[in-house]
Protein backbone atom coordinates (compact mmCIF):
# COMPACT_ATOMS: atom_id res chain seq x y z
CA UNK A 1 0.00 0.00 0.00
CA UNK A 2 0.90 3.72 -0.56
CA UNK A 3 4.00 2.52 -2.69
CA UNK A 4 5.04 5.18 -4.73
CA UNK A 5 4.36 7.93 -3.04
CA UNK A 6 6.26 6.50 0.14
CA UNK A 7 8.94 5.70 -1.51
CA UNK A 8 9.17 8.97 -3.01
CA UNK A 9 8.24 10.38 0.53
CA UNK A 10 10.86 8.21 2.17
CA UNK A 11 13.52 9.73 -0.25
CA UNK A 12 12.41 13.19 0.67
CA UNK A 13 12.35 13.24 4.48
CA UNK A 14 15.96 11.21 4.00
CA UNK A 15 17.54 13.96 2.36
CA UNK A 16 16.54 16.72 4.78
CA UNK A 17 16.88 14.78 8.07
CA UNK A 18 20.23 14.70 7.44
CA UNK A 19 20.75 18.48 6.94
CA UNK A 20 22.31 20.57 9.96
CA UNK A 21 21.35 23.60 8.15
CA UNK A 22 18.08 24.10 5.83
CA UNK A 23 17.26 27.05 3.36
CA UNK A 24 14.38 28.48 1.92
CA UNK A 25 15.65 26.73 -1.57
CA UNK A 26 16.31 23.32 0.23
CA UNK A 27 12.63 23.53 1.81
CA UNK A 28 10.99 25.16 -1.36
CA UNK A 29 12.89 22.11 -3.87
CA UNK A 30 11.52 19.90 -0.84
CA UNK A 31 8.15 20.82 -0.79
CA UNK A 32 7.82 21.03 -4.75
CA UNK A 33 8.87 17.43 -4.90
CA UNK A 34 6.25 16.72 -2.26
CA UNK A 35 3.49 17.88 -4.30
CA UNK A 36 4.74 16.15 -7.11
CA UNK A 37 4.50 12.74 -4.87
CA UNK A 38 0.88 13.84 -4.02
CA UNK A 39 -0.74 15.11 -7.47
CA UNK A 40 1.12 11.71 -8.65
CA UNK A 41 -0.59 9.59 -6.05
CA UNK A 42 -3.86 10.86 -7.51
CA UNK A 43 -4.82 13.21 -4.70
CA UNK A 44 -7.57 16.09 -4.97
CA UNK A 45 -5.76 19.20 -6.33
CA UNK A 46 -7.81 21.40 -3.60
CA UNK A 47 -6.46 18.78 -0.79
CA UNK A 48 -2.98 19.21 -2.39
CA UNK A 49 -2.73 22.94 -2.55
CA UNK A 50 -3.83 23.34 1.17
CA UNK A 51 -1.53 20.68 2.16
CA UNK A 52 1.53 22.35 0.61
CA UNK A 53 0.56 26.01 1.62
CA UNK A 54 0.11 24.69 5.01
CA UNK A 55 3.61 23.14 5.05
CA UNK A 56 5.47 26.08 2.98
CA UNK A 57 4.00 28.87 5.95
CA UNK A 58 5.11 26.47 8.86
CA UNK A 59 8.63 25.51 7.13
CA UNK A 60 9.87 28.73 6.56
CA UNK A 61 9.31 30.05 9.94
CA UNK A 62 11.93 31.05 12.45
CA UNK A 63 11.10 27.70 14.61
CA UNK A 64 12.83 25.56 11.40
CA UNK A 65 15.29 27.76 10.33
CA UNK A 66 16.93 28.73 13.63
CA UNK A 67 16.20 25.52 15.40
CA UNK A 68 19.00 23.27 16.75
CA UNK A 69 17.87 20.37 14.15
CA UNK A 70 16.12 22.03 11.17
CA UNK A 71 16.00 18.88 9.21
CA UNK A 72 13.88 17.09 12.31
CA UNK A 73 11.68 19.92 12.82
CA UNK A 74 10.81 20.09 9.30
CA UNK A 75 10.15 16.20 9.14
CA UNK A 76 8.20 16.65 11.97
CA UNK A 77 6.00 19.21 10.23
CA UNK A 78 5.10 17.29 7.44
CA UNK A 79 4.60 14.31 9.64
CA UNK A 80 1.75 16.34 11.63
CA UNK A 81 0.50 17.26 8.28
CA UNK A 82 -0.21 14.43 7.15
CA UNK A 83 -1.64 13.35 10.14
CA UNK A 84 -4.49 16.02 10.03
CA UNK A 85 -4.71 15.30 6.65
CA UNK A 86 -5.63 11.46 7.43
CA UNK A 87 -8.12 12.06 10.39
CA UNK A 88 -8.47 12.43 13.81
CA UNK A 89 -7.76 9.54 15.93
CA UNK A 90 -10.48 10.62 18.76
CA UNK A 91 -13.02 10.09 15.99
CA UNK A 92 -12.11 6.92 14.51
CA UNK A 93 -13.81 4.71 16.95
CA UNK A 94 -17.49 2.99 16.15
CA UNK A 95 -20.33 4.11 18.25
CA UNK A 96 -21.24 1.49 20.08
CA UNK A 97 -23.48 1.10 22.90
CA UNK A 98 -23.37 -0.49 26.01
CA UNK A 99 -24.15 -4.17 26.22
CA UNK A 100 -27.52 -4.14 26.89
CA UNK A 101 -28.72 -2.02 24.14
CA UNK A 102 -28.55 -2.97 19.91
CA UNK A 103 -26.02 -1.02 18.12
CA UNK A 104 -27.15 -0.44 14.31
CA UNK A 105 -24.60 -0.49 12.17
CA UNK A 106 -25.80 0.36 8.20
CA UNK A 107 -23.06 -0.60 5.59
CA UNK A 108 -23.35 1.39 1.96
CA UNK A 109 -21.38 1.34 -1.11
CA UNK A 110 -21.62 1.11 -5.05
CA UNK A 111 -21.77 -3.07 -6.51
CA UNK A 112 -18.14 -4.21 -6.58
CA UNK A 113 -17.00 -2.11 -3.38
CA UNK A 114 -16.48 -5.09 -1.17
CA UNK A 115 -19.15 -4.19 1.07
CA UNK A 116 -20.77 -8.05 1.58
CA UNK A 117 -17.65 -9.24 2.68
CA UNK A 118 -16.89 -6.02 4.80
CA UNK A 119 -20.07 -6.57 6.68
CA UNK A 120 -18.49 -9.90 7.41
CA UNK A 121 -14.80 -8.86 8.41
CA UNK A 122 -16.65 -6.31 10.82
CA UNK A 123 -18.87 -8.79 12.21
CA UNK A 124 -15.85 -11.44 13.17
CA UNK A 125 -13.48 -8.56 14.69
CA UNK A 126 -16.95 -7.10 16.77
CA UNK A 127 -17.04 -10.90 18.05
CA UNK A 128 -13.62 -11.27 18.67
CA UNK A 129 -13.59 -8.28 21.18
CA UNK A 130 -16.54 -10.29 23.08
CA UNK A 131 -19.98 -8.32 21.18
CA UNK A 132 -22.58 -10.68 19.95
CA UNK A 133 -23.68 -9.13 16.31
CA UNK A 134 -25.91 -10.31 13.95
CA UNK A 135 -25.74 -10.09 10.10
CA UNK A 136 -28.60 -8.66 7.81
CA UNK A 137 -29.23 -10.05 4.46
CA UNK A 138 -30.76 -6.81 3.10
CA UNK A 139 -29.10 -6.34 -0.92
CA UNK A 140 -32.21 -7.70 -2.12
CA UNK A 141 -31.00 -7.52 -5.92
CA UNK A 142 -27.30 -8.47 -6.49
CA UNK A 143 -28.12 -12.37 -7.40
CA UNK A 144 -26.42 -14.68 -4.82
CA UNK A 145 -25.68 -11.80 -2.79
CA UNK A 146 -27.91 -13.12 0.35
CA UNK A 147 -26.24 -16.80 -0.02
CA UNK A 148 -22.38 -14.88 -0.09
CA UNK A 149 -23.58 -13.03 3.54
CA UNK A 150 -24.65 -16.79 4.80
CA UNK A 151 -21.73 -18.09 3.78
CA UNK A 152 -19.27 -15.45 5.28
CA UNK A 153 -21.68 -15.66 8.44
CA UNK A 154 -21.13 -19.26 9.05
CA UNK A 155 -17.25 -18.95 8.56
CA UNK A 156 -17.11 -16.20 11.27
CA UNK A 157 -19.80 -17.69 13.51
CA UNK A 158 -22.14 -15.08 13.13
CA UNK A 159 -25.83 -15.94 12.67
CA UNK A 160 -27.57 -13.90 9.27
CA UNK A 161 -30.77 -12.97 9.20
CA UNK A 162 -33.14 -12.96 5.99
CA UNK A 163 -36.74 -13.56 4.87
CA UNK A 164 -37.34 -16.29 2.21
CA UNK A 165 -38.56 -14.39 -0.86
CA UNK A 166 -39.42 -11.21 0.76
CA UNK A 167 -38.53 -8.10 -1.79
CA UNK A 168 -39.06 -5.12 0.58
CA UNK A 169 -35.14 -4.29 2.25
CA UNK A 170 -37.17 -2.09 4.45
CA UNK A 171 -39.48 -4.98 5.95
CA UNK A 172 -36.16 -6.99 6.04
CA UNK A 173 -34.15 -4.54 8.25
CA UNK A 174 -37.19 -3.70 10.82
CA UNK A 175 -37.93 -7.51 11.59
CA UNK A 176 -33.73 -7.94 12.22
CA UNK A 177 -33.79 -5.31 14.57
CA UNK A 178 -37.38 -6.29 16.56
CA UNK A 179 -35.09 -10.48 16.42
CA UNK A 180 -31.73 -8.73 17.38
CA UNK A 181 -33.53 -6.88 20.44
CA UNK A 182 -35.13 -10.24 21.27
CA UNK A 183 -32.33 -12.16 21.23
CA UNK A 184 -30.28 -9.61 23.38
CA UNK A 185 -27.56 -9.59 19.89
CA UNK A 186 -25.68 -6.10 20.80
CA UNK A 187 -24.89 -5.40 17.37
CA UNK A 188 -26.33 -5.46 14.26
CA UNK A 189 -24.88 -4.80 10.69
CA UNK A 190 -27.01 -4.64 7.71
CA UNK A 191 -25.57 -5.37 4.32
CA UNK A 192 -27.72 -3.11 1.64
CA UNK A 193 -28.27 -3.17 -2.12
CA UNK A 194 -25.20 -2.01 -4.35
CA UNK A 195 -25.65 -0.77 -7.96
CA UNK A 196 -23.13 -0.25 -10.74
CA UNK A 197 -23.43 3.69 -10.43
CA UNK A 198 -25.40 6.04 -8.82
CA UNK A 199 -28.99 5.96 -8.99
CA UNK A 200 -32.07 7.80 -7.45
CA UNK A 201 -33.61 4.50 -6.65
CA UNK A 202 -30.70 2.92 -4.68
CA UNK A 203 -30.52 6.22 -2.24
CA UNK A 204 -34.14 6.10 -1.73
CA UNK A 205 -34.20 2.65 -0.57
CA UNK A 206 -31.11 3.11 1.60
CA UNK A 207 -32.70 6.49 3.23
CA UNK A 208 -36.03 4.14 3.57
CA UNK A 209 -33.65 1.83 5.87
CA UNK A 210 -31.91 4.33 7.61
CA UNK A 211 -35.68 5.77 9.06
CA UNK A 212 -36.88 3.02 10.24
CA UNK A 213 -33.29 1.31 12.05
CA UNK A 214 -32.16 5.17 12.29
CA UNK A 215 -28.86 3.52 12.88
CA UNK A 216 -25.60 4.57 15.34
CA UNK A 217 -23.12 4.30 12.43
CA UNK A 218 -23.90 4.60 8.77
CA UNK A 219 -20.38 3.72 7.19
CA UNK A 220 -19.97 4.18 3.28
CA UNK A 221 -17.90 0.69 2.01
CA UNK A 222 -15.58 2.42 -0.93
CA UNK A 223 -13.05 0.76 -3.00
CA UNK A 224 -9.74 2.45 -2.67
CA UNK A 225 -8.55 1.21 -5.81
CA UNK A 226 -11.04 3.27 -7.74
CA UNK A 227 -9.19 6.75 -6.73
CA UNK A 228 -10.83 10.12 -6.85
CA UNK A 229 -14.03 8.31 -7.67
CA UNK A 230 -13.91 6.54 -4.40
CA UNK A 231 -13.94 10.38 -3.04
CA UNK A 232 -17.09 11.73 -5.18
CA UNK A 233 -19.04 8.76 -4.64
CA UNK A 234 -18.84 9.33 -0.81
CA UNK A 235 -19.40 12.86 -1.16
CA UNK A 236 -23.10 12.01 -2.56
CA UNK A 237 -23.78 9.63 -0.29
CA UNK A 238 -22.56 12.15 2.39
CA UNK A 239 -25.17 14.48 0.74
CA UNK A 240 -27.78 12.61 -0.18
CA UNK A 241 -28.18 9.84 2.68
CA UNK A 242 -25.28 10.58 5.43
CA UNK A 243 -22.74 8.94 6.37
CA UNK A 244 -20.70 8.86 10.07
CA UNK A 245 -17.49 7.14 8.51
CA UNK A 246 -15.64 5.42 5.49
CA UNK A 247 -14.40 1.91 5.01
CA UNK A 248 -11.69 1.36 2.68
CA UNK A 249 -11.69 -2.06 0.93
CA UNK A 250 -8.54 -3.35 -1.08
CA UNK A 251 -6.36 -1.10 0.64
CA UNK A 252 -3.20 -3.30 0.63
CA UNK A 253 -4.00 -3.27 -3.46
CA UNK A 254 -3.77 0.39 -3.64
CA UNK A 255 -0.43 1.68 -4.24
CA UNK A 256 -1.15 5.30 -4.83
CA UNK A 257 -3.29 6.29 -1.98
CA UNK A 258 -5.06 8.92 -3.70
CA UNK A 259 -8.34 7.94 -1.82
CA UNK A 260 -7.24 7.64 1.86
CA UNK A 261 -5.20 10.90 1.41
CA UNK A 262 -8.52 12.75 -0.13
CA UNK A 263 -11.36 11.46 1.92
CA UNK A 264 -11.67 13.10 5.49
CA UNK A 265 -10.80 16.60 3.57
CA UNK A 266 -13.25 16.49 0.71
CA UNK A 267 -15.77 14.58 2.61
CA UNK A 268 -15.16 15.61 6.27
CA UNK A 269 -15.76 11.98 7.68
CA UNK A 270 -12.96 9.73 9.50
CA UNK A 271 -11.94 6.25 7.95
CA UNK A 272 -12.54 3.78 10.61
CA UNK A 273 -11.63 0.44 8.63
CA UNK A 274 -9.01 -0.98 6.08
CA UNK A 275 -9.47 -3.64 3.94
CA UNK A 276 -5.72 -4.92 4.33
CA UNK A 277 -6.21 -8.79 2.40
CA UNK A 278 -8.77 -11.40 1.85
CA UNK A 279 -8.62 -13.44 4.64
CA UNK A 280 -12.07 -12.83 6.89
CA UNK A 281 -9.55 -11.56 9.60
CA UNK A 282 -8.12 -8.66 7.30
CA UNK A 283 -9.81 -5.51 8.08
CA UNK A 284 -8.05 -3.24 10.62
CA UNK A 285 -8.60 0.23 12.26
CA UNK A 286 -7.57 3.23 10.71
CA UNK A 287 -5.21 4.86 12.73
CA UNK A 288 -3.68 8.05 10.90
CA UNK A 289 -0.94 8.58 12.91
CA UNK A 290 0.60 5.25 11.82
CA UNK A 291 -0.52 5.33 8.81
CA UNK A 292 1.43 8.67 8.55
CA UNK A 293 4.31 6.99 9.51
CA UNK A 294 4.36 4.23 7.25
CA UNK A 295 4.14 6.98 4.36
CA UNK A 296 6.84 8.45 5.71
CA UNK A 297 9.47 5.65 5.90
CA UNK A 298 9.44 5.84 9.37
CA UNK A 299 7.46 2.25 10.38
CA UNK A 300 5.00 1.40 12.28
CA UNK A 301 5.92 -0.76 15.22
CA UNK A 302 2.86 -0.30 17.60
CA UNK A 303 1.02 -2.25 14.73
CA UNK A 304 3.52 -4.80 13.93
CA UNK A 305 3.40 -5.71 18.23
CA UNK A 306 0.39 -6.06 17.83
CA UNK A 307 0.48 -8.23 14.63
CA UNK A 308 2.63 -10.42 16.82
CA UNK A 309 0.93 -10.47 19.86
CA UNK A 310 -2.19 -12.18 17.76
CA UNK A 311 -0.31 -15.10 16.99
CA UNK A 312 1.69 -15.51 20.03
CA UNK A 313 0.89 -14.84 23.72
CA UNK A 314 2.82 -13.64 26.34
CA UNK A 315 3.30 -17.26 28.29
CA UNK A 316 4.19 -18.77 24.44
CA UNK A 317 6.83 -15.46 23.92
CA UNK A 318 8.63 -16.24 27.44
CA UNK A 319 8.76 -19.92 26.85
CA UNK A 320 10.62 -19.27 23.83
CA UNK A 321 12.91 -16.98 25.26
CA UNK A 322 13.94 -19.25 27.86
CA UNK A 323 14.71 -21.80 24.98
CA UNK A 324 16.58 -19.46 22.99
CA UNK A 325 18.82 -18.97 26.25
CA UNK A 326 19.25 -22.04 26.82
CA UNK A 327 19.55 -23.10 23.37
CA UNK A 328 17.04 -25.59 23.04
CA UNK A 329 15.46 -23.40 20.21
CA UNK A 330 14.03 -26.82 17.80
CA UNK A 331 13.13 -27.56 14.25
CA UNK A 332 9.29 -27.53 15.34
CA UNK A 333 10.01 -23.77 17.09
CA UNK A 334 11.44 -23.12 13.84
CA UNK A 335 8.58 -24.05 12.02
CA UNK A 336 6.07 -22.26 14.42
CA UNK A 337 7.43 -19.13 13.88
CA UNK A 338 7.61 -19.53 9.90
CA UNK A 339 3.57 -20.33 10.30
CA UNK A 340 3.11 -17.42 12.59
CA UNK A 341 5.39 -15.16 10.05
CA UNK A 342 1.84 -16.58 7.72
CA UNK A 343 -0.60 -15.31 10.08
CA UNK A 344 0.38 -11.81 10.26
CA UNK A 345 0.07 -10.97 6.59
CA UNK A 346 2.05 -10.64 3.57
CA UNK A 347 6.10 -9.97 3.97
CA UNK A 348 5.22 -6.74 1.91
CA UNK A 349 2.88 -5.72 4.78
CA UNK A 350 5.64 -6.38 7.86
CA UNK A 351 8.13 -4.65 5.92
CA UNK A 352 5.92 -1.40 5.69
CA UNK A 353 6.24 -1.30 9.77
CA UNK A 354 9.45 -1.90 10.69
CA UNK A 355 11.08 1.20 10.72
CA UNK A 356 14.29 1.94 8.26
CA UNK A 357 13.46 -0.89 5.74
CA UNK A 358 11.26 0.89 3.34
CA UNK A 359 13.43 1.14 0.98
CA UNK A 360 16.25 -1.09 2.48
CA UNK A 361 14.72 -3.97 1.66
CA UNK A 362 11.79 -5.40 -0.60
CA UNK A 363 9.81 -8.30 -1.06
CA UNK A 364 11.31 -9.60 -3.62
CA UNK A 365 14.98 -9.58 -1.38
CA UNK A 366 12.76 -12.57 0.98
CA UNK A 367 13.48 -16.00 -1.26
CA UNK A 368 9.75 -17.59 -0.79
CA UNK A 369 10.35 -20.67 -2.25
CA UNK A 370 12.94 -20.95 -0.12
CA UNK A 371 10.45 -20.42 3.04
CA UNK A 372 8.59 -23.00 1.42
CA UNK A 373 11.12 -25.55 0.75
CA UNK A 374 12.51 -25.22 4.49
CA UNK A 375 8.93 -25.63 5.37
CA UNK A 376 8.62 -28.70 3.33
CA UNK A 377 12.01 -30.67 4.71
CA UNK A 378 10.88 -30.21 8.38
CA UNK A 379 7.41 -31.47 7.76
CA UNK A 380 9.27 -34.54 6.17
CA UNK A 381 11.09 -34.78 9.59
CA UNK A 382 10.29 -37.75 12.31
CA UNK A 383 9.19 -35.26 15.70
CA UNK A 384 12.26 -37.05 17.01
CA UNK A 385 14.49 -35.42 14.35
CA UNK A 386 12.51 -31.70 14.62
CA UNK A 387 13.40 -31.89 18.34
CA UNK A 388 17.10 -33.01 17.54
CA UNK A 389 18.75 -32.36 14.74
CA UNK A 390 22.02 -33.69 15.46
CA UNK A 391 20.92 -37.50 14.94
CA UNK A 392 20.06 -37.10 11.41
CA UNK A 393 23.09 -38.73 9.58
CA UNK A 394 23.40 -39.14 5.68
CA UNK A 395 20.91 -41.86 5.92
CA UNK A 396 17.94 -39.60 7.34
CA UNK A 397 19.02 -36.73 5.38
CA UNK A 398 18.22 -38.51 1.96
CA UNK A 399 14.98 -40.02 3.65
CA UNK A 400 13.72 -36.36 4.20
CA UNK A 401 14.92 -34.86 0.64
CA UNK A 402 13.13 -37.80 -0.88
CA UNK A 403 10.09 -37.18 1.01
CA UNK A 404 10.50 -32.83 0.88
CA UNK A 405 10.61 -33.59 -2.92
CA UNK A 406 14.66 -31.54 -2.78
CA UNK A 407 17.59 -32.67 -2.06
CA UNK A 408 20.10 -33.46 0.27
CA UNK A 409 22.40 -30.50 -0.64
CA UNK A 410 19.21 -28.44 0.52
CA UNK A 411 18.76 -30.51 3.30
CA UNK A 412 22.27 -30.09 4.95
CA UNK A 413 21.78 -25.86 3.70
CA UNK A 414 18.29 -25.72 5.66
CA UNK A 415 20.51 -27.60 8.75
CA UNK A 416 23.43 -25.32 8.76
CA UNK A 417 21.45 -22.34 8.20
CA UNK A 418 19.48 -23.22 11.90
CA UNK A 419 22.30 -24.05 13.13
CA UNK A 420 23.89 -20.59 12.58
CA UNK A 421 20.37 -18.65 13.65
CA UNK A 422 20.37 -20.74 16.95
CA UNK A 423 23.89 -19.39 17.99
CA UNK A 424 22.35 -15.82 16.83
CA UNK A 425 18.94 -16.46 18.82
CA UNK A 426 21.17 -17.58 22.13
CA UNK A 427 23.89 -14.56 21.85
CA UNK A 428 20.62 -12.11 21.54
CA UNK A 429 18.47 -13.54 24.65
CA UNK A 430 21.61 -13.42 26.82
CA UNK A 431 23.61 -10.51 25.60
CA UNK A 432 21.44 -6.96 26.97
CA UNK A 433 24.06 -5.08 24.87
CA UNK A 434 23.35 -7.14 21.53
CA UNK A 435 19.70 -6.25 22.08
CA UNK A 436 20.30 -2.61 22.10
CA UNK A 437 22.47 -2.78 19.34
CA UNK A 438 19.48 -4.75 17.07
CA UNK A 439 16.76 -1.95 18.15
CA UNK A 440 18.76 0.77 17.15
CA UNK A 441 19.31 -0.96 13.96
CA UNK A 442 15.72 -0.60 13.74
CA UNK A 443 15.12 2.65 14.60
CA UNK A 444 13.82 2.31 17.83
Amino acid sequence: MFDSISDKFSGIMRTLAGKSKLTEKNIQDAVEEIKVALLDADVNLRVVRRFINGTMEDAMGEKVLKSIDPGQQFVKIVYDRMVALLGDEANQKLLLRGPDTTTVILMMGLQGSGKTTTSAKLAQRLKKEGRRPMLVAADLVRPAAILQLQVLGEAVGVPVFTIEGEKNPVKVASAALSLAKKEQRDVLIVDTSGRMHLDETLMDEIKRIKDVLKPDETLFVADSMTGQNAVTIAQEFEQKVGITGVILSKFDSDTRGGAALSLRSVVGKPIKFIGVGEKIEDLEPFYPERIASRILGMGDVVSLVEKAQETISEAEALKMQEKMAKNTFDLQDYLDQINRMDKMGSMEQILDMIPGAKGQISEDDIDKKEIAREKAIIYSMTYAERANYRIMGPTRRKRIANGSGTTVSDVNRMLKKFEKMRLTMKKLAKNKKYQAAMLKQMGM
